[in-house]
């Protein structure tokens, strides 16, 4: 999703939407019903909130600077065995190859780990307002890491004339079919090391990548024609792919994109759970009506940059530099 290539198809317009605006809030909505009791009635308060805010970050990336490298990383740009060489931490990835490169190859992993520590530190200064926009941000980057096309240069099908197949694969099968989906995940868990376990959602997601594009080249192959058809949107007919073949690509990909949705709840119910375990599990109850005062919140900001300052050596994965 960097570049816009005119494909002609209501899938064109949708590759900015990444997991699609429905997927998206899907995801984040249903993460809340993961977490324990301390904390879900907090999230539930909130949860028109947390389910719109979903897309924020994609309504930021033609207004904000460096915003779409957040968004995915071409690992393949790399080498074939990178997703399991790359530099894990940022600042190595940084001393190997340049903040340049690896913005314009995209920094998503690295990303998500900022986004962890700074709700980490949301909780801690007990900012609710923050608390929950990056709450909802983190989910869209998580939901991002679940998908095989944010983990490749050939992002869009650009590169095997499979133009289209982003949006195909991320919004028009979770639109037609998500609702036949079982989104029933468990509990969340503590994760130890966040920066860790954002890399083994990416070398999962990659991993997917080949059976995304050898399946849809060899349906396309079988359908012809037939793979298209037309809908009114919005007052116009627009060209689709069919339900048809959407539904043999869905069925062809063997539970793919449900296992990806359903991967992507558990791990941000995952990452909010242990951002609020690391900040000292803060009553978030009383947080639900309560305002701080923007004095309160500078003064809570100060004691914590000390805190910082005071543990900065202890705990060597803990790299929070902001891209």
């Amino acid at each position: 999703m960097k570049k816009v290539l005119n494909i002609g198809l209501l899938a064109a317009l949708l590759l900015f939407s990444s997991w699609g605006f429905h997927a998206h809030r899907q995801i984040n909505r249903l993460a809340v019903f993961t977490l324990p009791p301390e904390m879900i009635g907090f999230y539930k308060a909130n949860l028109q909130y947390i389910t719109e805010a979903a897309v924020n970050a994609d309504r930021r990336r033609f207004a904000v600077v460096d915003e779409a490298p957040r968004h995915y990383i071409d690992i393949d740009h790399f080498g074939d065995s990178a997703v399991y060489t790359m530099p894990r931490y940022w600042n190595d990835a940084v001393a190997k190859y340049g903040e340049d490169t690896l913005k314009a190859y995209g920094i998503l992993p690295w990303h998500v780990n900022v986004m962890y520590y700074r709700l980490r530190d949301a909780f801690m200064v007990k900012d609710p307002a923050r608390i929950l926009s990056l709450s909802a941000d983190l989910g869209h980057y998580i939901g991002d890491a679940h998908v095989p096309l944010h983990t490749t240069l050939n992002y869009n099908g650009q590169l095997t004339g499979q133009e289209g197949i982003h949006a195909f694969w991320e919004s028009r099968l979770p639109e037609l079919f998500s609702g036949e989906f079982d989104f029933f995940v468990g509990k969340a868990s503590y994760i130890d090391n966040p920066q860790l376990a954002i890399w083994d959602v990416i070398i999962h997601t990659h991993r997917e990548l080949d059976s995304v594009l050898v399946i849809e080249r060899r349906l396309a192959g079988q359908f012809g024609e037939r793979k298209y058809s037309f809908e009114n949107r919005n007052r116009q007919t627009v060209r689709v792919y069919s339900y048809e073949y959407s539904k043999a690509y869905l069925e062809a990909l063997d539970g793919m994109v449900e296992r990806q949705m359903r991967a992507a709840i558990k791990v941000l119910g995952d990452f909010w759970y242990s951002a609020w375990v690391d900040a000292g599990q803060p009553d978030l109850k009383a947080l639900i009506k309560y305002k701080p005062s923007e004095a309160e919140l500078e003064q809570r900001r100060k004691e914590l940059e000390e805190w910082k300052q005071q543990r900065i050596s202890t705990r060597e994965h803990e790299r929070e530099t902001a891209q």
